[in-house]
């Protein structure tokens, strides 16, 4: 049971570290907060869209966090890495987190959904869904689900592992609203896929050419150089060198009388044999 025990109070622990900061910081729009305790320090990596708010003018805000975070919660020489989310339209937590504040100030999800989903693809996702639940109308309606999805998702598997799913809970006047946002990077290729399958049928260039053909020597790489070297040197050479055309020799007249005689003797030896039949 001890050992247990040490588990759930490290993921208490690391629970509420990770609630206070994403308080504080909510204008900074964090996406994520990794924590790794190590033997010197605990290293606390955060992932945002505008990182001036979390440093602060000279470092002033992100020491205050440290402190804070040392005395009143107990965490062990804290380091706070602070980095940039270089595309905030392909994150899925932060995508989630928009369309929550901007439902929570104007209450239109059907409109934000599709305005937000297009702002994916835009930026190069290959598929995205977004899934929005609870009271969309207003006051004295019923809870609805709104689901609007593009391009091409995976929805169970081992594939999902690939697909950034992120999840944010708005609080209008109406009642509470579930947002889910799950998006398909771009660069992810599915085994599925046609390209992924075209990749798998045509062999590498390098084999084909490594390969012997049955019955033929394989050609020298020596003199597939030479046989360059020499057709220009027979293009340097003078006329007088180089070897004359054949031409076709005129027919001897030994040679005709030959053929005239054979001719004469195979029409007699036909007129003895049509004579013979005649008697």
């Amino acid at each position: 049971m001890g050992s247990e025990r040490k588990i759930i109070k490290k993921a208490l622990e690391d629970f509420v570290v990770k609630e206070v900061l994403m308080s504080r910081l909510k204008k900074a729009g964090v996406s994520n907060i990794i924590i790794q305790k190590t033997p010197l320090a605990t290293r606390i990596t955060l992932y945002v869209r505008r990182p001036g708010i979390v440093v602060g003018k000279g470092g002033q805000s992100i020491r205050e966090l440290c402190e804070l975070l040392q005395n009143k919660y107990d965490v062990e020489n804290p380091q706070l890495d602070v980095i940039e989310v270089e595309n905030p339209d392909l994150d899925a937590f932060l995508m989630a987190e928009k369309i929550g504040r901007q439902i929570e100030m104007r209450g239109f999800a059907k409109q934000l959904s599709r305005v937000c989903l297009n702002d994916i693809m835009n930026a190069g996702a290959i598929g995205a869904e977004i899934r929005v639940a609870g009271k969309i109308v207003g006051k004295g309606g019923k809870a609805k689900v709104l689901k609007i999805r593009k391009g091409y998702l995976k929805k169970s598997g081992d594939l999902m592992k690939q697909v950034r799913v992120g999840r944010y809970t708005a609080y209008p006047k109406a009642g509470a609203i579930g947002i889910t946002v799950k998006i398909v990077p771009p660069g992810v290729v599915f085994p599925d896929s046609a390209n992924a399958q075209l990749s798998l049928l045509k062999p590498p260039a390098a084999a084909e050419a490594a390969v012997p053909v049955e019955g033929l020597n394989p050609v020298e790489p020596s003199l597939q150089e030479e046989k360059p070297l020499l057709v220009e040197a027979e293009k340097q050479a003078p006329a007088e060198e180089r070897e004359a055309p054949l031409e076709a020799k005129p027919v001897r007249e030994e040679t005709k009388k030959r053929v005239r005689k054979r001719k004469q003797e195979s029409g007699e030896a036909g007129k003895k044999k049509e004579g013979e039949g005649v008697v």
